[in-house]
């Protein structure tokens, strides 16, 4: 038996070749960890600049308005009365201002259009409460069937 000995076919530029993947690989590694350093800079900003009266979200959604900070927690009001504490770095976001202010406003809105009732009865749409109009008797109130304890 005898082993013959054949060249291996290359594409001329074997070591570009094997370079250009890892130069890609390193680019990515590196956009990554750009980015990534870009949202903990943001971050560090946010919790940096919190200050008592702000309404923020948390990373778990929990929305509160600060009523203290120290080195490591940020105490938040979350309903009247109730207070929470969380570490720093559980603030996801400051809500600014003009949202909150947005928000009240529409909600403000939606109760006045349901809260007001006018006293004219031209425009109160009162339905029907069972009244025969002939006569003016009210009709009995509909009954469940009887069960089977009742006798």
């Amino acid at each position: 038996m005898q082993l013959l000995a054949v060249p291996m076919a290359s594409s001329g530029g074997g070591g570009i070749t094997l370079l250009l993947p890892l130069i890609l690989i390193v680019g990515m590694i590196w956009f990554m960890s750009r980015t990534q350093k870009k949202q903990r800079q943001r971050q560090a900003d946010t919790v940096a600049a919190l200050a008592p009266g702000s309404k923020v979200i948390t990373t778990s959604g929990l929305v509160g308005i600060v009523e203290e900070t120290d080195d490591e927690y940020v105490t938040l009001e979350i309903s009247e009365g109730v207070l929470v504490q969380v570490v720093k770095g559980a603030i996801g976001r400051v809500v600014p201002d003009e949202d909150a202010a947005e928000a009240t406003d529409a909600a403000d809105e939606a109760t006045d259009s349901t809260d007001t009732v006018s006293t004219d009865e031209s425009k109160v749409d009162v339905p029907d409460t069972g009244r025969d109009k002939a006569d003016g008797k009210v009709q009995d109130a509909p009954k469940l069937p009887p069960t089977h304890t009742e006798n």
